[in-house]
């Protein structure tokens, strides 16, 4: 068999067990019978639990991220990007659940070099964000009518909502990656598109 497919083979198995058991709880023992392979095959193409658990990190970031950027189709209304770009993280994330767990949730709780490694991928679609919520105040004002820090605190904001969101609907039952996707931009476009419209929320006074 060649390389490749034998570990793709192990990292699917790797990702299923890590997502379903824990980093800490999943052993290398199980990742070879999953993937039917012995255990020493494991280490001498991965090395190690930590190098293989960052294998995973990469692989399922990268694969988020490029489905985001597929979703989203340029040339089309900021709001139709914005929903398509939703879209395409939740049916990413709803299709990938295994992956999306060691994402959101092993990745983050066992510190370095997990965490950064996860911090890149969060960083990656916050910018993305950042560029689909920038062309929505200039689509509105024909220049950027929102200040540069406004937006990123927006995107931030946004991204965020979208990872908690996520686990959510992964572990309530009935709930489609269309409906998140739909509560979440009805939840955030109707305050962007007030901001956008030179409607913020006004802000109380001091000490109010």
């Amino acid at each position: 068999m060649p390389r490749a497919v034998r570990e793709r083979q192990m990292m699917d198995a790797a990702v299923q067990t890590f997502g379903q058991r824990g980093y800490r709880a999943a052993s290398m023992d199980e990742i070879a019978e999953l993937a039917g392979v012995s255990k020493p095959l494991v280490y001498l193409y991965l090395n190690s639990k930590d190098e293989l658990f960052t294998a995973c990190i990469r692989r399922e970031a990268q694969a988020l991220l490029a489905a985001v950027r597929a979703g989203v189709e340029p040339g089309l209304p900021a709001d139709r990007q914005l929903w398509a770009g939703l879209r395409a993280f939740f049916t990413h994330t709803a299709e990938n659940p295994d992956g999306w767990a060691v994402l959101y949730r092993q990745a983050r709780t066992h510190g370095e070099p997990f965490a950064t490694e996860v911090n890149v991928m969060r960083e990656e679609i916050v910018a993305f964000v950042t560029g689909l919520i920038g062309a929505a105040a200039r689509e509105a004002h024909h220049d950027p009518a929102l200040p540069d820090r406004d937006v990123a605190g927006l995107a931030q904001a946004l991204v965020g909502a979208a990872e908690a969101l996520a686990g959510w609907a992964n572990e309530t039952p009935g709930v489609s990656a269309r409906e998140a996707a739909a509560t979440l931009m009805n939840f955030s476009w109707a305050g962007l598109e007030n901001l956008m419209n030179g409607r913020p929320w006004q802000l109380p006074p001091e000490g109010a």
